[in-house]
């Protein structure tokens, strides 16, 4: 038997379209692995959400292994030290995985590569970063241009199909028990909700898209209705690589609907990631210098508006029915994530990485680029992203995007409220006891959050 081959996985727990997987298959028996390295991310080491969704989504990964006669051998530790105590127990020389551009990963991968014969494939992204450039050579700043690049290069190339089997090795290495890596909540268990909206893996991942091919016709209109739910709900499924990009794209272009707005949120991930390539420490730092003078509220001051504004209670039913659920659900409706980070950022005038952190840790879907990429839009420190001055008027956009059913499912304590009070139950005298009033009119919170952007500019 030739010598074994270890499969590195990270964000890619799937067995179709893994360019990874298919190469390893080609020069022998192969060992997957799954090292849960929280050495490499430091801060960003996963949050809470998203190790709920891990867990599940490597149970479901090891099941489909065992069909093809594999299995996913488990470590916990630094990346290189684990693939390189795996390879001297088994033999083995050569890594296989797939890119990926956190910068932490990006480090881990050099880590790796000094130890081991390390190849890496494409198959994260639509197109790798870099593969398309500007007139100059650099790399694009700006989604517009950098859409219409990427456009001309698309369809990807089709996706492929999972192998029939997956070659074993004569031996293999010991793993460690998912279980003792408690990766689920236990006391209390804020996650008991979350399998009543998700199913993670490969599977679930699939009959995700095939479900919202149905849907897709309505997506321009729907996507921007909370009450509706008419987004995707694939992005979990993308950052854990349960489906591909190309096998999303090619479906959804199959579809027989113009799905062109759609595909650019594909192309959006795409771009956000050749920011934080760009930019690696874009999650924490501004993108913008000019936003470092911006005099944001110390939480010592704003602590309990912040608290607020965590757990649903700010007195603005929009907000507060996303804040709740995204408790209660890991997830939040893409329009209301905006209008809960613009509350945040403008009327309560605290700092976006304070929010974008909350979100790292209570999103199964918590992305490093995509997360930093979007606090920073709706900031305007992004590279590039809405102004500042552009200051979202919550109880607007919930009355213009019909969000009242939304409000009643997330907020109880207003569900008997008829439709043209239940944006704004302060402004028709109807607020009930149980539920509080606004911490700041959204007037106030405009002028001061103006007021102190006019300041930083001296």
């Amino acid at each position: 038997m030739s010598q074994p081959v270890l499969l590195w996985l990270r964000q890619d727990l799937r067995l179709s379209d893994q360019a990874a997987l298919a190469a390893a298959i080609s020069e022998g028996p192969v060992i997957p692995v799954y090292v849960l390295d929280d050495d490499s991310p430091r801060q960003w080491a996963m949050g809470g959400a998203a190790r709920w969704w891990l867990h599940h989504s490597l149970t479901r990964l090891d099941e489909s292994l065992r069909d093809k006669g594999s299995r996913l051998i488990l470590r916990r530790g630094k990346s290189a030290d684990m693939l390189a105590a795996i390879a001297r127990e088994v033999g083995a020389s050569r890594v296989h995985a797939l890119h990926h551009y956190e910068p932490w990963w990006r480090n881990a991968e050099k880590a790796v590569a000094k130890l081991l014969d390390l190849c890496l494939h494409d198959g994260a992204l639509l197109l790798p970063p870099g593969a398309v450039r500007t007139g100059t050579g650099g790399m694009y700043r700006i989604y517009t241009p950098f859409a219409r690049a990427v456009m001309a290069h698309m369809p990807p190339s089709p996706p492929h199909p999972a192998p029939a089997d997956i070659p074993a090795p004569a031996t293999w290495p010991k793993s460690e028990a998912l279980a003792d890596w408690s990766l689920l909540p236990e006391e209390p268990d804020w996650a008991k909700g979350f399998a009543d909206d998700w199913t993670p893996g490969e599977k679930g991942a699939r009959a995700n898209v095939a479900n919202f091919l149905d849907e897709i016709g309505d997506y321009p209109t729907a996507r921007n209705l909370p009450s509706v739910e008419g987004t995707s709900r694939l992005s979990p499924h993308l950052h854990f690589g349960e489906v591909s990009p190309a096998h999303v794209w090619h479906r959804v272009e199959g579809s027989g609907h113009d799905a062109t707005i759609f595909l650019k949120e594909l192309i959006w991930r795409d771009y956000a990631h050749v920011q934080i390539c760009e930019l690696p420490t874009y999650g924490s730092a501004n993108a913008r210098s000019d936003f470092d003078r911006l005099n944001w509220r110390d939480l010592r001051e704003a602590g309990a508006d912040f608290t607020a504004w965590k757990t649903g209670r700010t007195g603005y039913p929009i907000v507060d029915a996303g804040m709740r659920q995204l408790w209660a659900t890991g997830w939040m409706h893409n329009r209301v994530r905006m209008i809960a980070a613009s509350f945040l950022i403008k009327h309560l005038l605290i700092d976006w990485r304070h929010g974008a952190r909350w979100f790292w840790d209570t999103l199964v879907d918590a992305d490093y680029a995509n997360n930093s990429v979007n606090w920073q839009w709706v900031a305007g420190s992004g590279v590039d992203a809405n102004l500042f001055t552009r200051i979202m008027a919550p109880l607007t956009q919930s009355e213009k995007f019909d969000a009242a059913g939304y409000i009643r499912e997330w907020v109880p304590e207003l569900t008997d409220l008829p439709d043209d009070a239940i944006h704004d139950p302060d402004a028709h005298d109807v607020r009930p006891s149980s539920y509080p009033a606004k911490i700041i009119g959204h007037r106030e919170g405009r002028e001061r959050a103006l007021e102190a952007y006019r300041r930083s500019k001296g």
